[in-house]
């Protein structure tokens, strides 16, 4: 059912594009040029957990270029003679780059002889553990990338500058345009899939693929609120400053907390200044009753103030039961160093917590343009 939704015309939404959102140090009048080569974009997945060198599940350490995540996997699942479902990844990596990530598959041990089949030009395995359990979505710890920025256009000390306020203040925790889909296709097949009002039906329910686009559908919704609500603390300059109602995030994990009235004081802004604790905002959808951790006062004004302009997207998730959750307004980079190799050419290295975007990160720099999309802004 899912399957026929068909996207409707972008206009009716009225949607923003990510270069329309707010800029912490204004929008950058910088430009370059990535991914021109593969080796231009370079990623390595950390994982946040050690494996049991036991177990049915096989983990595989894999360098892919010029592959999706999913064009590894579907590999996997032929080697293996497992179904898609069988095979775990972490996380969606570039299909345009060289990246290295962790998959598992049910695998014995009588048939890793057949390993081999699966490399190629595109493919190299550089590791092989067992695990008691499957690889699941989110699990891996972070990311290190390594990017080269060709054509640089642009004064560098202007490059550097705001490469020394990302590294003071932050990056804006922005869902990139990956999210999204091309031309915001994601939203609007979720838009036609609200406005529809369709009940799932039974097969739909259980059919993998039919949920797997279900869920990104609504990411995709969830992303697009939470990112108008963090432009608009950026437009208010309290992006990273507490108003009192904010729920807190205790960086690097998924707990949070608030801070009752009154009780703001020097010592929890030297966290939130030195980035221990970040404010956080809001994935929209039903409020759970059970949930502790809602934000109230002026925080809970600014976030609704902002939501019920988009009164579609915020009906739609609660009318599908999507579970209200938070998000970090910001990550920091942590490591981040650069090096001009020429003058316009600006290699950056940084390693990313999990969920956060490089693409958000680098459209704070500079304009970004993809090799083979010329002039498309990431």
């Amino acid at each position: 059912m899912l399957d026929s939704i068909e996207p409707s015309p972008r206009q009716d939404l009225d949607l923003k594009q990510i270069s329309e959102l707010n800029y912490i140090g204004g929008a950058p009048d910088t430009s370059a040029l990535i991914k021109k080569e593969f080796v231009d974009f370079r990623v390595d997945e950390e994982l946040g957990f050690p494996l049991s060198h036991d177990g049915e599940h096989l983990y595989l350490r894999i360098r892919k270029t010029g592959l999706s995540t999913v064009e590894v996997a579907r590999r996997l699942a032929e080697v293996s003679e497992a179904s898609l479902s069988d095979i775990g990844y972490s996380g969606m990596k570039d299909k345009r780059g060289e990246c290295t990530q962790w998959f598992s598959m049910p695998f014995s041990r009588t048939e890793e002889e057949r390993l081999r089949e699966i490399e190629d030009g595109f493919i190299e395995i550089l590791d092989a553990e067992r695990n008691s359990r499957k690889l699941r979505i989110g699990s891996h710890k972070k990311n290190r990338f390594e990017i080269l920025l060709r054509q640089c256009q642009g004064r560098k000390f202007v490059f550097e500058e705001r490469l020394d306020l990302i590294k003071t203040s932050g990056v804006p925790n922005y869902f990139g345009s990956q999210r999204f889909g091309k031309d915001m296709s994601n939203l609007t097949q979720v838009m036609q899939l609200f406005r529809s009002e369709i009940e799932i039906s039974a097969s739909d329910r259980i059919n993998v693929k039919a949920r797997k686009k279900r869920s990104m559908l609504f990411s995709a919704a969830r992303g697009y609120l939470f990112n108008q609500v963090l432009s608009e603390r950026i437009q208010q300059k309290n992006w990273n400053q507490f108003v009192p109602g904010d729920v807190l995030n205790l960086a690097g994990t998924n707990r949070y907390f608030l801070v009752e009235n009154g009780c703001w004081d020097d010592k929890l802004q030297r966290r939130l200044d030195s980035f221990d604790i970040h404010i956080s905002g809001p994935l929209a959808g039903v409020q759970d009753p059970r949930e502790k951790y809602i934000s109230n006062d002026m925080a809970a004004r600014l976030e609704e103030a902002v939501l019920v302009k988009f009164q579609n997207l915020l009906c739609g998730l609660i009318s599908f039961g999507l579970k209200t959750n938070r998000r970090p307004l910001r990550f920091v980079p942590e490591n981040l160093k650069w090096n001009w190799l020429t003058p316009e050419e600006l290699k950056l290295q940084f390693t990313l917590p999990r969920g956060a975007y490089a693409t958000s990160l680098l459209r704070e720099l500079c304009k970004i343009s993809s090799f083979g999309n010329t002039g498309i802004e990431l």
